[in-house]
């Protein structure tokens, strides 16, 4: 008589916060998700920089990447209109002017590049969120295609 293969025990993906990484975990795990939308400004200053050709094709993302102090010095020296025109992603619920507000960052504040697209893909698409996903995917191909 052949062998039956029993099932392992039933789990699934849960993400724990918007900075966690998603684990697999039993039922009894809460999920919580930040819920984003796409924001059209950012897009729009995207296929700008991408027109104007004020992109970098090949780049470490980990390397260039906004840390928090370029941000803060950003912050100190630009409006908040123009902080989030380098984020794809808008957090549904929080206030306008904090960084909270803005996610999925694609530039270093100078130039777009196409790694920060490339993640930006890679996170809403980690995530589940499928309209900056194919947003951030849009402007890939927009650039790709130049």
């Amino acid at each position: 008589m052949p062998q039956r293969h029993t099932q392992p025990d039933v789990t699934r993906t849960t993400f724990l916060a918007a900075t966690d990484s998603p684990r697999t975990a039993r039922e009894d795990r809460i999920v919580l998700v930040a819920e984003y939308t796409v924001n059209p400004d950012a897009v729009e200053h995207a296929r700008h920089l991408i027109d104007k050709k004020q992109y970098v094709l090949r780049s470490r993302w980990n390397e260039v990447s906004p840390a928090a102090d370029a941000e803060n010095g950003y912050l100190e020296r630009h409006s908040w209109a123009e902080y989030g025109a380098w984020h794809p992603g808008l957090t549904v619920g929080a206030n306008d002017e904090t960084k909270a507000r803005h996610g999925f960052v694609y530039g270093d504040f100078r130039r777009l590049h196409r790694m920060g697209l490339i993640a930006c893909v890679y996170r809403a698409s980690e995530w589940g969120h499928k309209d900056v996903e194919l947003a951030a995917h849009d402007l890939l191909q927009y650039l790709d295609g130049r």
